[in-house]
């Protein structure tokens, strides 16, 4: 039996919230605040971080290559549309 409490304090909007988004997952406001803080580990968060920003610093300069040649790509295809477009009297 869960008999220890807490009391925190909050502006109204952030109980309001909370209760929105205990009320969405059909639980209490107290079950969605025992669920937040059972399930969050700093350190666990922080090494998802390091290894997220590690892949975007490699992947990064591979999009932006990509980026490079599909607008290179669009530049010869509108080129020949172009050339197609005046070749038929559709462009002047």
């Amino acid at each position: 039996m869960q008999s220890a409490r807490v009391t925190i304090l909050m502006t109204p909007e952030k109980k309001a919230s909370i209760e929105g988004r205990a009320s969405k997952l059909g639980v209490s406001s107290g079950e969605f605040i025992r669920l937040a803080v059972d399930n969050f580990d700093a350190g666990e968060d922080r090494a998802m971080l390091d290894a997220l920003i590690t892949e975007l610093r490699e992947t990064i300069p591979q999009m932006a290559k990509s980026f490079e040649l599909i607008e290179h790509d669009l530049a010869v295809a509108r080129s020949a549309v172009d050339a197609a477009l005046r070749e038929t009297g559709g462009r002047a």
